[in-house]
């Protein structure tokens, strides 16, 4: 017999096969249920059986293999690529440099977090009972008769009906009314009446004068959901704004990576020149043929550096996609038209520690949590206090039944019967030990958290620190591999005229080739670097999202109300999402890095380089709007 899908399961008793097709996990445990008192094994079900994920259509990446698939090319500027990043971001992603990763925040959490204002708030919600229940009894007892003594008892039948509605109010006191009704009917008819029906109507409160009063220490549980939902919504700002900072990073990454590809282009092409030049040369006997050897190593070396610039390339657009939401490959290839930024920034030193102080969802959160400390100490003090309750009852009576006999109906009036009480209880613990712990206990996390929002602090002005003093650092460089760009195409002009010329040996015009190529992926890597700490500035100040014109819907105090409508036909999380067309990066006309003034060195005149930023060491970049704004 073939057992492909047969189950064995180990008891107490031996091994049992279970070889039918329908043989599940659960049938597994009911075997062993029979065998055993604990759960000893792991129940773990087969892969096939458990929903599949689908994926989608996915078509394969594109690598730098030979004659890779055609692709449509996607004109993409860092303003859309910030706008898809935020339509996608369902779950908040963290750039790694070479991906993305779950950050594990969601759109759902502050929803979520938002519901727990509601179940705070329930506790003050009236609250009904109501309960009906019938009795019948028999209780066997010694009965003398004419006859002799005899066992028998009445049969009695009791019918029990209460209705309550209480509230409790901001003061902790609770307020209550009690309807009770009771039936007896005896079998067989003794003294009194039968049936009977008694009805009480009873109204109560009881406040609490110390321990469990007061509207401060009633009202914090549901301040303490509020500055919960707050804390959530500034912990998801705080992951988008990292999500738009890690968009562009990855954006100008690959402008970078696709300008390095240009120069090693360049590079190939001008080594190619050379080899075919000397091997020419060689072929009319005037050529040397080490040139031509050290010409093939060279242009063989290039060709390779540009497969793994081709690589980085491919690379650096999967790590765009991934952070942006996109798939590995769609049949289109980015392509981004968003030019880097190549003025110099002057912060203003102080206005930066002001929107940080202000705006920086870390710090923001460190202050919230210390409200909710203070909301805390008050619940503490209130425990340490004695219990201390004022009570109030008042209860009208009733009673309607049928005389012995005569059956004759009779009743007391309304209000004829009544009782009431006033009281006070009070209860404490000797020494009040706990309560006083605990407010102590809160008076320290106090001081530790004002600790920590201090050192927050501290940090943020580092951090800010850091990042200025490497801004100014990216933007000098920038200029200074500028001008040493300009030098070294000037130097491989040159080189390669001496060489024509049979004055010059060909690793001078390897090594100035090797410097002009250098030389223009430095100057790419500092603007782009300077780029980026711009944005990581924004994100440091807390400002990276209003400076890019996105502004977030806060709903963080009001209820989750469109999921209970069955016709709501969107997320209500969605709401939470940032709105706005963001301005800051839009498209050039063109690749970003023609920027950089994309010219083959054959064609240049070279004695000048015109380039980016070289006659703009004047002009500054402008503040945003939004910094202008917030400055006044």
């Amino acid at each position: 017999m073939r057992i492909d899908s047969t189950r064995i399961v180990r008891g107490l008793g031996g091994l049992v096969l279970c070889a039918s097709v329908g043989c599940t996990t659960a049938h597994m445990e009911a075997i062993q249920a029979g065998w055993q008192h604990e759960q000893q094994g792991l129940a773990v079900r087969d892969v096939d059986s458990i929903p599949p994920a689908k994926f989608g259509n996915i078509p394969p990446p594109v690598t730098v293999a030979p004659n890779p698939p055609a692709q449509e090319p996607l004109n993409l500027s860092l303003n859309d690529a910030v706008r898809i990043t935020l339509e996608n971001a369902k779950v908040v992603r963290v750039f790694t440099g070479l991906g993305a990763t779950n950050s594990g925040r969601t759109i759902y959490d502050t929803s979520i977090a938002n519901t727990l204002i509601d179940q705070a708030q329930a506790r003050f919600d009236p609250a009904l009972t109501a309960a009906k229940s019938h009795t019948e009894s028999e209780l066997p007892g010694l009965v003398v008769s004419p006859l002799g003594p005899l066992i028998g008892g009445p049969r009695i039948n009791s019918d029990h009906g209460a209705f309550g509605l209480s509230k409790l109010n901001t003061l902790g006191g609770r307020l209550g009314l009690n309807v009770v009704k009771d039936s007896t009917l005896f079998e067989p008819t003794g003294a009194g009446l039968n049936p009977a029906h008694r009805k009480n109507v009873e109204l109560s409160y009881t406040q609490p004068l110390l321990q469990g009063g007061g509207f401060q220490f009633n009202m914090a549980p549901i301040v303490l959901a509020r500055l919960d939902t707050e804390r959530s919504y500034f912990q998801f700002k705080d992951a988008t704004q990292e999500l738009v900072r890690g968009t562009i990073e990855a954006y100008w990454n690959l402008v970078q990576a696709r300008l390095e590809v240009w120069a090693t282009e360049m590079q190939v092409d001008q080594a190619n020149e050379a080899y075919m030049r000397e091997e020419g040369r060689r072929e009319a006997g005037i050529g040397d043929l080490r040139n031509v050897a050290q010409a093939k190593v060279t242009l063989s070396q290039f060709r390779a550096a540009l497969i793994a610039a081709r690589a980085n390339v491919l690379t650096r657009e999967g790590a765009l996609r991934n952070i942006i939401g996109l798939p590995p490959s769609d049949g289109r290839a980015i392509i981004p038209v968003s030019a880097p930024a190549n003025l110099r920034y002057k912060p203003e030193w102080n206005a930066l520690l002001t929107f940080a102080e202000r705006m920086r969802p870390d710090l923001i959160e460190l202050k919230l949590v210390l409200e909710a400390d203070d909301q805390r100490r008050i619940q503490a003090v209130n425990s340490a206090l004695p219990q201390l309750d004022a009570t109030a009852l008042y209860r009208w009576n009733g009673l309607t039944g049928r005389l012995p006999g005569s059956g004759e109906r009779v009743s007391t009036d309304t209000g004829q019967f009544t009782d009431w009480s006033v009281g006070i209880t009070f209860s404490v613990p000797l020494g009040l030990r706990e309560g006083r712990a605990r407010i102590r206990e809160q008076d320290l996390i106090i001081l530790r958290d004002r600790a920590n929002l201090d050192q927050g602090l501290h940090s943020a002005s580092h951090d800010l620190a850091i990042t200025v003093r490497a801004l100014e650092s990216a933007f000098e460089q920038y200029q200074a591999y500028h001008e040493t760009r300009a030098a070294a195409l000037t130097n491989l002009l040159v080189q390669i005229e001496e060489q024509k010329a049979g004055r010059g040996i060909y690793l001078s015009v390897l090594q100035a080739l090797t410097d002009w190529g250098n030389a223009i992926t430095s100057e790419a890597r500092a603007l782009i670097e300077y780029n980026i700490l711009l944005a990581t500035l924004e994100r440091q100040t807390g400002t990276i999202l209003e400076t890019h014109g996105l502004v977030f819907i806060e709903e963080r105090f009001r209820a989750a109300g469109p999921l209970c409508l069955p016709s709501h036909d969107r997320e209500y999380s969605r709401d939470l999402q940032p709105t706005g067309e963001p301005s800051r990066y839009p498209a050039s006309g063109g690749p970003g890095e023609n920027a950089f003034d994309l010219t083959k060195p054959a064609v240049r005149d070279k004695m000048k380089e015109p380039g980016p930023g070289g006659d703009k060491k004047d002009e500054v970049l402008p503040e945003p709007k939004f910094a202008e704004e917030r400055a006044k």
